[in-house]
């Protein structure tokens, strides 16, 4: 699979996209960076058990589609960053984070279009 192309694809979708990152279903990462400039508000270990929680709730959220549907994203809005998760396939989820005020809106009608080939 072509994590690399992918993850950038979806750096390119705003300049509010502060870091991405392409995970398994458990958390384990496949590509990852932040946006050249920015600096990580999480340590690599907190960074890591975010990516490895939003892994397991989506995981969660699934086990209920068979009732609501399949999950289309997942938003969490903080104060000092907003982050969202999409599923890219089965297997695979996409965790960006942004700036608090980016139209998050925008950046979900874009990244939930992006797939792994």
């Amino acid at each position: 699979m072509d994590y690399q192309s992918l993850y950038d694809q979806a750096m390119k979708i705003s300049p509010a996209i502060r870091y991405a990152t392409i995970t398994d279903m458990n958390g384990k990462i496949k590509q990852s960076g932040h946006r050249k400039g920015v600096k990580s508000l999480l340590t690599s270990k907190e960074s890591l058990k975010s990516l490895k929680l939003s892994a397991n709730m989506w995981k969660a959220r699934n086990d209920l589609s068979s009732k609501i549907g399949n999950g289309k994203y997942a938003l969490a809005e903080y104060a000092k960053i907003k982050r969202i998760v999409i599923p890219l396939n089965d297997a695979h989820l996409l965790y960006l984070t942004t700036s608090a005020r980016a139209d998050h809106t925008k950046i979900i009608s874009k990244a939930t279009k992006l797939r792994l080939k």
